[in-house]
């Protein structure tokens, strides 16, 4: 009888994490009471918490106690602790893991729309994976725990997914930050959403250590508009990327003879030439050509004096300076030497 009764009573309170996973664990206290002046075992990476009728009484760290009343004292209030009454006792104690929980996979099953500076409105996908642990026992076991027997990070997930999902609207809108800034640098996407949902992890007790954003993706509809932009864009620096090079080769025609009036003259011959060709083949088609009359030679004085002229040069050269092709020096340059040939 007396052998029953003492295996009644437990000396020693210690929990052997025999898993990966338990977030917090109930000691096994059914037919079983305290002995006064047991010890209480609380590892590295673990806390404990005492219950005394359905009351947190005390929350341990690691270490090894005594359980009396003197070192004790925040449980003076505990049935007949405070009359120092030396006996067993019935208090139930919940472990909890402190460790790092690893890997931890996040997304977003649905896109989530956001204001965006750059394309007003985006919706996007993100994935990516996130560690925490349990930082205040006394608010996890009050508002997640509970008085179950074990607690596991997989009762938890489905939780902590849907708090990221939540979280993630606000806290990147707050944050401000282009959707073509979050692409190029996923680890400022990260700590901008770590720095949002930390106090929702707070509100259950637990700590994000981190918060990794692997992949960001949009809907096809508007990754291709993207495209579309991105293509407009690259075309548009093609055009400068043209009359950039036209306006590289003037210089180097003007070091030719003649000069920048030379360049002028043969944009005005060059014209003059095809217009002469034009209305020789006009002629030669209508059949209007004369016995012993050469078609060429009868249409070409006609247009060749006023496309070669002064006045068709300078127009010429005014014409590339209002494209900005030459520059305003090289323009009275040319326009002076081909007034000095008219009047010389």
């Amino acid at each position: 009888m007396g052998s029953f009764i003492k295996k009644q009573f437990i000396d020693i309170l210690q929990w052997n994490e025999d898993s990966d996973g338990t977030l917090a664990w109930r000691y096994p206290m059914q037919d079983f009471e305290i002995q006064y002046g047991g010890s209480l075992t609380v590892r590295e990476s673990q806390m404990a918490v005492f219950v005394n009728e359905g009351k947190i009484a005390d929350v341990f760290g690691p270490g090894m106690y005594k359980l009396t009343t003197q070192t004790l004292p925040v449980l003076t209030y505990l049935k007949n602790w405070d009359k120092l009454f030396e006996s067993p006792f019935k208090s139930d104690v919940y472990f909890f893991s402190t460790r790092q929980q690893l890997g931890r996979k996040w997304g977003t099953p649905q896109p989530v729309t956001l204001r965006d500076k750059d394309f007003d409105m985006v919706r996007l996908r993100a994935f990516g994976v996130y560690a925490y642990k349990v930082a205040d026992p006394k608010t996890f076991f009050t508002e997640v725990s509970g008085t179950r027997e074990r607690y596991t990070v997989d009762d938890m997930e489905q939780q902590l997914r849907n708090l990221i999902v939540a979280g993630m609207a606000p806290a990147l809108g707050n944050a401000g930050v282009p959707f073509l800034d979050m692409a190029a640098n996923q680890g400022l996407m990260g700590d901008k959403l770590r720095e949002g949902l930390t106090p929702l992890f707070e509100r259950y007790g637990l700590a994000l250590d981190t918060f990794a954003v692997e992949s960001i993706s949009l809907p096809e509809d508007l990754q291709k508009a993207i495209d579309t932009r991105i293509s407009m864009g690259m075309m548009g620096d093609m055009g400068r990327y043209t009359q950039y090079q036209t306006a590289q080769a003037i210089p180097l025609a003007a070091q030719n003879e003649g000069g920048l009036a030379g360049t002028g003259a043969s944009l005005a011959a060059g014209v003059a030439f095809g217009q002469v060709m034009a209305n020789s083949m006009g002629a030669a088609v209508s059949g209007v050509a004369q016995p012993g009359v050469a078609v060429p030679v009868a249409a070409a004085p006609a247009a060749a004096p006023a496309a070669d002229g002064p006045e068709a040069r300078l127009a010429q050269l005014k014409g590339l300076l209002d494209k900005g092709l030459i520059s305003a020096a090289d323009y009275d340059s040319a326009k002076a030497e081909i007034l000095k040939k008219l009047i010389g």
